[in-house]
């Protein structure tokens, strides 16, 4: 399990207590970031080389990265990075609609403490620009925090777990997209409407402002999806 140290003022860091850990956050991690492309063959042996582990942890983590449906693990092939199909895209929208429209509406209901609304306005205003490969690179960290933040506010675990989950996928989507200059818009105003109704203790509208944009952003993602790393169907 992994350890919880302090990181700044308003920030937690989770610390990996395991080797195992270790390896499958780094191993993840490559994959979000694009170090490692959809499709692209990994052999055991190499992995265990690039994090310095035995294959043991390594094949642990990759048992973990499947089921994440991250990697997909082939009997006497190896290990193949798994591909972001149209259908993975659609599973993915649709999963978070259900998941991320009950913990907005949770929040409001439960109504926010006046520390987290100021984290999370301050994470709404963070921005990118197409030629700014880091701007954009800090503006999908504040956006996973932004989003986990309102998961937080639910006060229930189960839907934070299945938010944290859900942003792996959209990561690894927004890395991918950083190149083609799908940031050319991003959603700070999206955003600071639904924390706007999430103050008001509106729950009602927090779900549709939180719905409103979760489809937006599905409409960006799927124009252009030919131009991203996408197959129709399962790799």
């Amino acid at each position: 399990m992994a350890k919880i140290i302090a990181r700044g003022k308003n920030h937690r860091m989770l610390v990996p207590a395991t080797l195992s850990e270790k390896v499958y956050a780094a191993f993840k991690h490559d994959i979000i970031y694009g170090v490692f492309q959809p499709g692209e063959p990994l052999s055991e042996k190499d992995l265990a080389r690039r994090y310095k582990a035995s294959r043991t942890p390594v094949r642990e983590a990759a048992v973990r990265l499947q089921n994440d449906r991250l990697l997909r693990i082939v009997p006497n092939r190896g290990y193949f990075v798994a591909h972001i199909s149209l259908q993975v895209l659609n599973d993915i929208y649709e999963f978070r609609s259900a998941v991320e429209c009950a913990a907005a509406e949770l929040a409001a209901a439960k109504g926010p403490t006046p520390e987290a609304l100021k984290q999370l306005t301050e994470l709404a205003k963070v921005t990118c620009t197409p030629e700014d490969r880091e701007r954009c690179m800090r503006f999908i960290e504040a956006d996973t925090a932004f989003h986990l933040g309102i998961a937080r506010l639910a006060r229930n675990q189960m839907l934070l777990q299945a938010v944290s989950e859900v942003r792996s996928q959209m990561e690894r989507i927004m890395f991918a997209a950083i190149d083609i200059n799908y940031f050319g818009e991003v959603p700070g105003q999206e955003h600071r409407e639904i924390l706007s109704a999430i103050k008001d203790r509106d729950p009602g509208r927090a779900r549709q402002a939180m719905h409103d944009h979760i489809m937006q952003s599905k409409d960006k993602v799927l124009g252009v999806a030919y131009v991203m790393p996408v197959r129709s169907s399962m790799g």
